[in-house]
């Protein structure tokens, strides 16, 4: 029977509300109890693509490279930002929008992009309209969690260490716990896709090591990976090249670690005439070269244990 995972660190709202304490077991009685809590509080919503500046800053995103290309089909890109105005959030979650664009652009930037991303590829595998609508809102809040990793992490330009790498891993629980709390639901998909969106198909991942089997996880997986790869991070000089970081997400998959059909239709959106995904084959031959001093593949995911409580004397 699989272990609950144990916080290492608390879970905190953005107005340090503490939801729950370090080494708090996350049984199913414990995200019970936190959801009944919740349904105690009213929060206001509001349509994400009207929050702020949220629609312009995406549109400028994916009119960059490799995203102008991506996004080229004008009928395609619709279909997305059609859906995408759909989307309503908590006031809560639209306040970690703006306390990342303020203090961590490239959170903000990177959950933008996966979302669109995302729905984008949820086009070609998924046909029922009620499965794309779930995947869309899902993709919208997979790194909400980051609000409880301090800035001198997310934003560090020199290598991580392990405390910091622990810190990073934190997010997926606690984005888990902030979902189930601002949706008032642990079983929803959003708060299910920001706890597993780092787990793997063959057990590789955090933060539970289990074999993914859930589709549209497995879809935000791959967004976020191919992203996270060709943006620019501080603690890289610069970012993958588009050939270099398709091989890279390529190679994953045809290790296990990543679906296979995802990534298809992520190389189908970045082929000249973007064929349908089934005509994709996977290659394993690379000819590309990893950004010089890369540490993408040093961030290795924490593993959380009943004895990892950060505040004890060592």
């Amino acid at each position: 029977m699989e272990k609950p995972l144990q916080l290492c660190y608390p879970v905190l709202t953005l107005d340090r509300k503490e939801l729950l304490p370090v080494g708090t077991c996350l049984t199913p009685e414990t995200m019970t109890e936190l959801v009944r809590t919740a349904r105690t509080e009213t929060f206001p919503t509001m349509r994400l693509m009207e929050y702020g500046t949220v629609a312009k800053d995406l549109r400028s995103y994916i009119e960059q490279p490799p995203y102008s290309h991506i996004f080229s089909r004008p009928t395609r890109t619709k279909a997305v930002f059609d859906s995408l105005q759909q989307v309503e959030f908590v006031q809560p979650l639209l306040d970690i929008y703006g306390y990342f664009k303020t203090h961590d652009p490239y959170t903000y930037r990177h959950i933008l992009t996966v979302f669109a991303l995302s729905r984008l590829l949820a086009q070609d595998l998924f046909e029922d309209r009620k499965e794309l609508s779930t995947e869309l809102v899902a993709a919208s809040k997979h790194d909400i969690g980051k609000v409880c990793v301090p800035l001198a992490v997310c934003n560090k330009s020199t290598p991580l260490n392990d405390h910091d790498r622990m810190q990073l891993s934190h997010h997926a629980t606690a984005g888990y716990v902030l979902l189930s709390y601002f949706l008032q639901d642990s079983n929803h998909p959003a708060a299910i896709t920001a706890r597993d969106h780092h787990e793997r198909c063959d057990g590789s991942g955090y933060p539970r090591g289990i074999a993914l089997r859930n589709r549209i996880v497995e879809i935000v997986a791959v967004s976020d990976v191919f992203d996270a790869l060709i943006s620019p991070r501080p603690y890289r000089p610069r970012s993958y090249d588009l050939r270099t970081a398709l091989e890279e997400v390529t190679s994953r998959a045809l290790k296990g670690a990543i679906s296979a059909d995802v990534v298809r239709a992520l190389i189908s959106c970045n082929r000249k005439d973007q064929p349908h995904y089934v005509d994709c084959v996977l290659s394993s031959e690379q000819r590309g070269t990893p950004p010089p001093d890369n540490l993408y593949r040093g961030v290795i995911p924490c593993q959380y244990q009943p004895d990892c409580d950060p505040l004890k004397e060592k």
